[in-house]
């Protein structure tokens, strides 16, 4: 396997690599895949009984025997199996298409990029990390220790705060500036109101007194 696809055997070991391959016929039908179909390759009846059924769709098929997605907890194995279905795809492209043997660098940079994403799930504890068909084991990921977590908080920049203050500040302003209005459009609907109700008043007199003139014309018209 190692002298066929160095750099698959590299991220997820002998066997599950060659299972993959025959599964898709030949590496270069591996190498076509998407990540997507490298993910749950292995897992098509479960994938079109879920399709049909209208239920969740499987996560992993072969490459759930992959070392990486044991050492990754129950909750976080799909995370991990999306993540070494990407890198795999990705290394797999490069054995199948690199003229002539190459040596599992883009696959070891791969791993360890997996494993420091497991290492962010898992709450940053360290993560052992697996040995090889070999008997090489790739480099583990320590977690960072506390004192570069306290020079990290020491050498925190205030002064990058003044944007998210100027931010808040223009919205204090835009409230403001909104309250402000909403007070001037109700006392301007009020004074409005006021203006309508004298308008009416004052036609409602006009219209008596004119009425009243009327009468009196009437009546003394009726007199001569």
């Amino acid at each position: 396997m190692r002298a066929i696809a160095p750099n698959l055997t590299t991220m997820v070991g002998e066997l599950v690599g060659a299972r993959l391959i025959a599964h898709a016929g030949s590496l270069m039908s591996l190498a076509k895949a998407p990540a997507s179909t490298v993910q749950i390759l292995g897992a098509e009846k479960a994938l079109f009984r879920a399709l049909k059924t209208k239920h969740e769709t499987p996560k992993y098929g072969l490459i759930y025997h992959a070392s990486l997605i044991g050492q990754a907890s129950s909750k976080n194995k799909g995370k991990i199996a999306r993540v070494l279905a990407t890198k795999t795809s990705l290394s797999v492209r490069v054995d199948a298409l690199a003229p002539g043997a190459t040596p599992p660098d883009v696959a070891t940079a791969h791993r360890a990029s997996v494993q420091m994403r497991l290492q962010t799930l898992e709450g940053g504890s360290k993560v052992k990390a697996a040995s090889s068909a070999m008997g090489k084991s790739t480099p583990s990921v320590a977690a960072p220790s506390a004192t570069h977590k306290a020079a990290a908080v020491a050498s925190y920049n205030e002064s990058g705060d003044v944007a998210l203050s100027g931010k808040k500040e223009k919205k204090q302003k835009l409230e403001e500036g909104k309250e402000k209005d909403r007070k001037e459009s109700a006392e301007d609907k009020k004074d409005k109101d006021k203006k309508d109700k004298k308008d009416k008043k004052d036609k409602k007199d006009k219209k008596d007194k004119d009425g009243k003139k009327d009468k009196k014309r009437s009546r003394d018209s009726d007199s001569d």
